[in-house]
């Protein structure tokens, strides 16, 4: 089973920019697709972008498209995720996790710890 650890998140005005990195152990990540999934205080974890084993294909959840970019590195064994344009509605804890290639968590059987992101008004 994969491990993950994600970092970058942090505390940003609105408006701003976070990078979040998620590093991969203990599995070969280029077997996996990789997703973002995000969640906030009293809500569920929700979906937020997926890429594919080769980072040929990607797909976004309407509320940050235009806004986030996901990429990956599999020489590194590390996905990305930008963030640009961020609002208050995008504070979560976000999560990296490794899978198949759906917007369904279940699809995904590794999971980070997640990183908190704080988008201030």
């Amino acid at each position: 089973q994969v491990q993950l650890v994600e970092s970058g998140g942090g505390l940003v005005q609105a408006g701003g920019s976070l990078k979040l990195s998620c590093a991969a152990s203990g599995g070969t990540f280029r077997n996996y697709a990789m997703a973002w999934f995000r969640q906030a205080p009293g809500k569920e974890r929700a979906f937020v972008a997926a890429i594919n084993w080769n980072g040929v294909n990607t797909d976004y959840r309407d509320f940050v498209k235009g806004r986030f970019t996901i990429s990956r590195n599999n020489a590194e064994n590390t996905v990305y995720l930008q963030m640009n344009s961020l609002k208050p509605e995008d504070t979560a804890v976000y999560y990296c996790a490794a899978g198949s290639f759906q917007r369904a968590a279940t699809a995904y059987g590794g999971w980070g710890q997640g990183t908190q992101v704080t988008v201030s008004s």
